[in-house]
Order: C-alpha cells, then sequence, then structure tokens
C-alpha cells in the first residue's frame, strides 16, 4: 500500500470513529457520490483530493509531500437553525478527531485541518441542506518516488 493510501485510509478511519454516541450517528464513506436521501445524523464523504507539493530530499532520494483531501459534510433538518447546530456538532467532532492524533496513527507526519467553506442548498421537493468542504492537509515523506 502507497504512503498517501495509508494516510487516507487512516483518516477514513478516523472519521468513521469521530462521532463515539452520537444518535443517529452521519454515515461516513470514502469517494461516494451524495445519495438522494442525506441519512438523519448527517452524511460525511472523505474525498482523496490531490498532492498540491512534492519537494525532493537528495541524499538518500525521498520526496517530501504535502497531499490535500477534503471531507464533505452535509446535513438536512427542519429549519436552518437545526441544520447549523447540527453541522457545527459535526465539524467540532472532526476536528477534534484529527487533532488528537496529528500523525493518523503513524501514517503522516502531520495531520492539518483547514477552515470549513459552507454551502446552503435546496433540492426541489426535497428537504433544504446544510454542507461544509473541510480541507485537510496531510503531509508524509515517501522514499524513492513521489508515486509510493
Amino acid at each position: 500500500m502507497s504512503k498517501r493510501e495509508a494516510a487516507l485510509a487512516a483518516l477514513h478511519t478516523r472519521l468513521q470513529a469521530a462521532f463515539p454516541g452520537r444518535s443517529p450517528a452521519p454515515v461516513v464513506l470514502r469517494g461516494e457520490t451524495i445519495p438522494q436521501r442525506i441519512p438523519p445524523g448527517g452524511l460525511v464523504v472523505l474525498r482523496d483530493g490531490d498532492a498540491v507539493e512534492e519537494t525532493a530530499i537528495l541524499s538518500p532520494l525521498s520526496w517530501s509531500i504535502e497531499h490535500r483531501a477534503e471531507i464533505e459534510v452535509t446535513v438536512t433538518g427542519a429549519t436552518p437553525a437545526t441544520r447549523t447546530a447540527l453541522l457545527d456538532a459535526l465539524l467540532i467532532a472532526i476536528g477534534d478527531a484529527i487533532t488528537a492524533d496529528r500523525t493518523l496513527g503513524g501514517t503522516v507526519e502531520w495531520a492539518q485541518p483547514g477552515a470549513p467553506e459552507f454551502q446552503d442548498t435546496e433540492f426541489e421537493g426535497a428537504a433544504a441542506a446544510r454542507s461544509a468542504l473541510v480541507p485537510v492537509t496531510l503531509w508524509f515523506t515517501v522514499a524513492g518516488s513521489a508515486l509510493a
């Protein structure tokens, strides 16, 4: 398994464990399309993202990688205040889960969640939704090839 894949898998595992005791808990997916119906506890989707910087380190050759993944969080609720409160609670839990172990079990040197971008969405014939896109920058070093 590549270092990148190990880091993303560790982040996904951390997200799955981020909501203990929360009922209903959000559904946590990786790389999936958003379903037509948002579960009552919300939906958290990890997007793999892209490497934003690769820096060669010589002797021996290795690469310092800065990879930016994205966490898409979507909630529904009867009122804007309900949606905002639920989204805020999920974002706090996600931030706490990442900062509790910034190495993601040793798969990265540092994981840093960024500021969320918010969006309100209304679908015809469906409940309104509020979502946030949270960038998470992962720093790690690989030997030999930036593809590792």
